[in-house]
Formats: structure tokens, sequence, C-alpha cells
């Protein structure tokens, strides 16, 4: 026994050694394995409105027909009294008359073990919401919803109509809308024929992977009876205006008065003294008092829809359609000029008639009329558009941002 004791000892001590070294070798892997999963970051909660939803009991729903913001606080148990003293906070921020049916809204209740509604919110449109925070004191704030914009590309060839175009190739057809605003001194929508073409690089605003509408037109290409009309959005003066490839806007002004030497005799009015009739009813132009035979020009590039009588009313008159958004209209004249025809073209300060008495006039004037998307406006407040091109001075940078709108259009599918 005594021969093998040594052996014994010195085979128990490189156990132990090779314990000590095995331990050694786990300790810094199982140490690491803690300590990674002590530093997992926490989820972030899920937030609707700036509101964790996780810490809520949530109802969602929308106005009903005839309901109001009282009648669906109501059925969520909000009292009267907390009912009326939020509608009359609430003025300042939203004023709750203005609640549409269809909007939604959604109720956050407490996980409490006495439920109460804590926050309501309600959905003024696609982005902006209100919400009324009932718990504790009544705090009432606006918000809106984050809006992701999307480049986007759009191309085709118009069979029928551009609106149908858009439709076809899968587009948004409220861009043709902003093409038809873009080009309204440049092409005369009415008149765009099959086999016009368009290419729009341009902007798409979602919220909620939903498309709430067309955001900015970068650059656009619009090709009328084999003629490209190009468009760029740029920058000058602290406003955006779109120019031609040679930087002059897409833009033209109107003249100022359709009569030269002339005074305003009567004005835009909605309830005006009729001088015959001797009835007050609306009278939606301008009268330009002038001596018969004065000549009437034409404010701006149009086409004639209308040349026609009327013996109760405007006498003889013209109408002249600019391009998709304004239309003029020259009535009580002695006789038409020269060409002055339907369907004909004509030229801004071009002679369209002279001034008489025709119709339903006590005097020689002229009764002058624009309208703005079909609706009636008064004249002397037609802003007109600005029609300066690209300064000199910023021309070479116009030129830099043309250039890679038109390469970015073409890399684009």
């Amino acid at each position: 026994m005594k021969k093998f004791f040594p052996a014994i000892i010195v085979a128990l001590i490189l156990i132990i050694v090779l314990l000590v070294i095995v331990n050694k070798k786990k300790t810094p892997i199982e140490t690491t394995q803690i300590a990674a999963a002590d530093t997992i970051p926490p989820q972030p909660p899920i937030l609707k409105y700036g509101l964790p939803v996780d810490s809520f009991m949530l109802q969602v729903g929308s106005i009903g027909k005839n309901e109001h913001l009282s009648t669906v606080l109501s059925k969520l148990g909000v009292s009267r009294r907390q009912i009326h003293f939020l509608a009359k906070k609430s003025k300042p921020i939203f004023d709750v008359r203005k609640i549409r049916r269809g909007n939604n809204w959604a109720a956050f209740f407490s996980r409490d073990s006495m439920v109460q509604l804590d926050y309501f919110v309600y959905e003024i449109d696609a982005t902006d919401y209100v919400i009324y925070q009932l718990k504790d004191s009544l705090h009432i704030t606006r918000g809106q919803k984050p809006i992701e914009r999307k480049l986007k590309r759009a191309q085709g060839t118009i069979k029928s109509s551009l609106w149908n175009a858009m439709v076809e190739n899968k587009t948004n057809p409220v861009l043709s809308n902003a093409l038809s605003e873009i080009y309204a001194w440049t092409i005369d929508f009415f008149a765009i024929q099959k086999g016009d073409q368009f290419d729009v690089l341009y902007e798409e605003n979602y919220v909620d992977s939903v498309s709430i509408g067309i955001g900015k037109i970068h650059v656009a290409k619009f090709t009328h009876m084999n003629e490209p009309y190009w468009s760029f959005a740029f920058k000058q003066n602290d406003s955006e205006g779109y120019f031609d490839q040679e930087g002059k806007s897409l833009k033209k002004a109107f003249l100022k008065s359709p009569l030269k030497f002339s005074r305003i005799s009567s004005r835009f009015s909605y309830s005006r003294m009729h001088p015959v009739l001797r009835i007050r009813r609306p009278h939606l132009g301008i009268d330009y008092a002038a001596a018969i035979g004065t000549p009437v020009y034409s404010i701006g590039d149009g086409t004639v829809i209308a040349k026609a009588y009327q013996r109760r009313g405007g006498g003889r008159y013209v109408k002249i359609r600019h391009n998709s958004v304004y239309t003029t209209v020259y009535m009580h004249l002695h006789r038409y000029g020269k060409g002055i025809k339907t369907g004909a073209r004509v030229k801004q300060g071009q002679v369209i008639g002279y001034v008489g008495k025709s119709g339903l006039a006590t005097g020689p004037h002229l009764d002058f009329r624009v309208y703005r998307n079909g609706k009636a406006m008064d004249p002397l407040k037609v802003k007109a558009p600005p029609v300066e091109p690209v300064k000199k001075d910023l021309l070479p940078q116009f030129n830099a941002l043309k250039d890679s709108l038109m390469l970015q259009l073409n890399r684009m599918q």
C-alpha cells in the first residue's frame, strides 16, 4: 500500500488541476451568455396616436348617422357634465361641432379594477387627430400621423382621356388633376388627343400604408400633338413654381383689364339692385362703362366656346376658355371682333368684340366675368400667376436640378 500511495496522490493532483482548467474554460462562456441575456434590448411598445396600446383596453368605432361627440362619449360612460366641459375647452383646439359622420374614433380604457375611459381620440381627417385625456385632469391636444412619401413614376399613352389613362396604368387618377393645374397655361386639357403621352416623377403620400393623395410633382413630360412639354419644379423667391427646359415659367399672366381707358360702374356683388329690373340679385362680374364701339380684348390666350345673343340677359356675348381652370365672359357687346366664332383660338390682347348695350342694359358698358373651376369670382381678385423666369444667377442651379431629374426619370421603372 505504501508503494502505491505517492502514485495516488499524484493522480488526485492531476484530476484537481484538470478540473480547474476545465472550469476556467467554461466560466467565460457562461458569463458571456448571462451578460448577453442581460443586455437584450426590450421590445418597443406598440403606439397608436402616440399612446402605448398594450397598456390599455382599446375600443374603436366611427361616427354614425346623427351621432355627435356627446352621444359617442355617453355610450362610453362619460358624464354629461364632463362632456359639456370637454366641448367648451375643446373650442380653441378643435370645434366638436365639426365632427363628421364616418370619421374614426378610438377609446383607451384603463386596465385597473375600476375600468374607466382615460383617452378618447377623434380622427379629423386622414392625418390629423385630436386626443382628449380624461384621466386625472382634462387635457386636449392635436396630433398628426406620420406621413410616408414614396417616389413614383407614372407613364402612359392616352386612348380616351387622361383620367382613364391613369386608371389603366394603375396610377392614382388624381394625378391628372395635378397635371392639369401645372399645364393649365400651356396645354388645353379639354383638347388633348388620342396618342398624347405623359411621363411623371412624383410623390405619393401614405398613412398607415394607405394612400392619402398625390404630393409634389418633381418633373413631368407631357407630349401633346407630338410636341413635348417639360415641367420642372424649382424654388426661387421663397416660392416654388414650374418651369420649362429653358427656365421659363409655364404660367402666363392675364391682362389687368379687358378694356383701355374705362371706369368701373358696378362691382362684383351677391346682392345688387338691378338698374332695369329694380330688384336685388347677384351681379357676378364687373361693369366697365365705355363708349359704344370701344374695343374689348381677350385677357389671355384661349378658345371661344360660346358666341351667342341673350335678349333678356347679356345680349351679344363671347365666352372664352383659357385653360382647364379659368373661363371669361364678355357681355352686352355692340358687335363681334373679326374671326370670332365658336371653336376659334384667340390670343391675349386680341379684339374679340366692341362695347355696346345689347340685351338688358340701360347704357353702353361691358359686363366682364371670370370663372375659376366653374365658379364665378371677383375679376379684381384674380391673382396673376408668377411669370418671372428663373433668375440668371440661379440658372446653373436650375440646370443641374433639371439634368438630375431627367436622369432620375429615365432610370426609374
